[in-house]
């Protein structure tokens, strides 16, 4: 059965890579083309314009480009610094809501009364400002990096368990059928059938909270007192001082870094899901 299975699958894979290569080639090919980067190139332009013109009518809000680049050039090494420190609370409070959020999405798929429990409990807590508990979490873990690791946690669990859970459960019913017939038990379906089927979901989510994880630390950072270091304490500090220039470089500090990381999964997703119609 498995010999004749995998002459049947050893093509089709073989046709799947194929396609998947050549549609990069046409991708590449796309992107070299004038009409695919230059109106990007000339939004950014219009926008240049459009804030240098803000600058001048309303100081008290924007800065002049000229002065966020110089902000930038003057101390590269304090924005690296402080950017260091906003992208570990980040990505560690990330990982620990991943694996959370993951671990839970399994056993709400698996287990019909835990998911007519936990989803709409989820489903609440989503909606719910987490921001409030700020105070609270520096209250109960002090003012180190503890408070905003489990806030980013918390803002980047229901994202992904409410992805992850439809991923998990988005098996078709014919492909499903097949495994039951042969007498899969419910960890192969889980291993082979929906987990795989489910790696959509968990990119979409990623994209979604990979730049919210920045969000999440910042917003921490800004609410848990005690913040000594990150681009929310630049933030925080520099408006205090009223050196706006400041602000707006530690804005377009988080923006880059956001825009990066979202690039990263999407780099991701393609390699990854290759073979996936998306």
């Amino acid at each position: 059965m498995r010999e004749v299975l995998g002459e049947v699958v050893a093509p089709a894979a073989e046709t799947a890579a194929g396609t998947a290569g050549a549609r990069r080639l046409r991708h590449r090919a796309r992107m070299l083309r004038p009409a695919y980067w230059l109106p990007f190139v000339l939004l950014l332009v219009v926008l240049g314009f459009g804030w240098e013109l803000g600058a001048r009518r309303m100081p008290y809000l924007f800065a002049p480009l000229g002065d966020i680049g110089g902000v930038l050039t003057d101390d590269p090494g304090y924005f690296l610094t402080n950017t260091l420190v906003t992208l570990r609370e980040a990505l560690v409070g990330l990982g620990i809501g991943f694996v959370a959020a993951f671990a839970l999405a399994v056993v709400v798929s698996e287990i019909g009364v835990v998911r007519r429990a936990v989803m709409p409990v989820a489903v609440v807590l989503s909606v719910t400002p987490l921001v409030a508990i700020a105070p609270l979490l520096v209250v109960a873990l002090g003012f180190g990096m503890g408070p905003k690791v489990v806030l980013t946690a918390l803002v980047c669990f229901f994202p992904i368990l409410i992805n992850v859970a439809t991923g998990l459960r988005a098996v078709p019913a014919p492909v499903l059928q097949v495994y039951r017939t042969v007498a899969a038990s419910r960890l192969e379906v889980l291993r082979h059938l929906r987990v795989p089927a489910s790696l959509p979901y968990v990119f979409a989510s990623l994209r979604i909270v990979f730049p919210l994880s920045m969000i999440g630390a910042v917003v921490a950072e800004l609410s848990a007192a005690g913040s000594a270091a990150g681009l929310g304490s630049v933030i925080q500090v520099a408006s205090s001082q009223n050196r706006l220039a400041t602000v707006w470089a530690a804005i377009f500090v988080l923006a880059a870094l956001g825009s990066l990381l979202f690039w990263v999964v999407t780099l991701a997703e393609r390699r990854v899901l290759h073979w996936h119609q998306s």
